[in-house]
């Protein structure tokens, strides 16, 4: 169905007018939301600058950002420090298991004494009490492999006191800051709304420098408590396996005794 030729013109006009009408608005109105963006741009990459932050934080957010510094310190040495290579010393296991399988008790315990790894220890603690069997040496190594995990844990536990001391501290700045904000708003004889928003929002400054802190902190105690499980279970397995030989002529001398008896 078509329609008439005046109403088409009259759709057309209207049409046109309101297209016309939608362009000045936007030419009008465009430059002022694009000068109001970079006037908030610019205010608010003012304020968020380095400096501008830690004058906001006071001397709170000094405290946080030593936590930051602490918390980087940390995670660089457990990085150097909770690796494959100290917790499994290369060719340890093999040459230990070289040494037992030729029943050189001896210098295979000299060898896991000079050793200051994980896997080291556990060997040493196994061979020193070769001499009463492998439920002995069995008990030794995981008593050695829990207590060195155990340190391990306690080690890591100090980012987890950073995780939890930053949010707190930063919260505690926030609401110092917000009661000074509060103050100086009752203070004034005809206070304004728009005056009480700078103190507010320099006051939650704190509270955003112990999230930044706290965020990294979690994570980080995440993947360093992961990783010594990882690694602890690793070492105490491989411990056992140069064990493996000893423990089945153990095995054989029982069922061999009866027999000969």
């Amino acid at each position: 169905m078509q329609l008439p030729r005046n109403k088409q013109s009259r759709r057309g006009k209207l049409a046109k007018i309101g297209l016309g009408c939608l362009t000045i608005c936007l030419s009008v109105g465009m430059p002022t939301f694009v000068y109001a963006d970079e006037a908030t741009a610019k205010t608010a990459e003012a304020f968020l600058s380095p400096r501008a932050m830690l004058a906001a934080g006071g001397m709170i957010g000094y405290v946080i950002m030593f936590l930051s510094f602490l918390m980087v310190a940390l995670i660089v040495d457990y990085l150097l420090t909770i690796r494959r290579k100290t917790f499994i010393t290369p060719g340890l296991a093999e040459e230990v298991h070289q040494l037992l399988a030729d029943r050189k008790l001896p210098e295979a315990t000299q060898l896991c004494e000079k050793q200051s790894g994980f896997m080291g220890r556990v060997l040493f603690a196994g061979l020193q009490e070769s001499q009463l069997g492998y439920t002995a040496i069995e008990k030794a190594m995981e008593d050695t492999a829990a207590e060195l995990s155990a340190r391990n844990y306690r080690r890591i536990e100090h980012l987890a006191v950073i995780s939890t001391l930053a949010p707190m501290l930063g919260l505690m700045g926030t609401v110092w800051g917000m009661i000074q904000a509060f103050m100086e708003f009752e203070m004034k004889a005809n206070p304004q709304i728009s005056e009480l928003a700078p103190g507010v929002y320099k006051a939650l400054v704190t509270t955003l420098q112990g999230l930044a802190v706290a965020i990294p902190a979690t994570g980080a105690l995440a993947f360093f408590r992961s990783r010594v499980e990882e690694l602890s279970m690793e070492s105490a397995l491989m411990a056992s396996h140069v064990f493996a030989d000893f423990r089945r002529a153990t095995q054989m001398r029982k069922k061999t005794r009866p027999e000969a008896d």
